[in-house]
């Protein structure tokens, strides 16, 4: 131990904090990583859900064609159409996304 000045200071302390900064950056970029990589997957979701949703109410009330032109719009691919009586069911393609939608004609 050396004594300066009134203080007690261990040989070989100088620059200790150095590498727990590092490693608690380090930490601290991978979980900001991991959080907009999770944000990005669930807006990816929701904007093709929110594709079928516009796709199948526009289908149920304008036919395929409308819901096909509402799909593109939305930067998606409409991949089925089916029509049971008064409810239509559409499922749309957003990149490697499915979503799934349904709507009802009510007069």
């Amino acid at each position: 131990m050396v004594q300066n000045s009134g203080t007690l200071r261990c040989r070989g302390d100088d620059g200790q904090i150095v590498p727990m900064a590092v490693v608690a950056l380090a930490i601290v970029m991978v979980i900001a990583l991991v959080v907009v990589r999770l944000g990005g997957q669930v807006d990816r979701r929701a904007r093709a859900q929110a594709a079928a949703d516009a796709a199948a109410l526009a289908g149920a009330t304008e036919g395929e064609d409308v819901a096909g032109a509402v799909t593109e719009a939305n930067g998606a691919v409409l991949e089925s159409f089916v029509v049971q009586g008064a409810e239509v069911e559409v499922v749309v393609r957003l990149e490697d996304l499915r979503a799934t939608a349904r709507a009802r004609r009510q007069w």
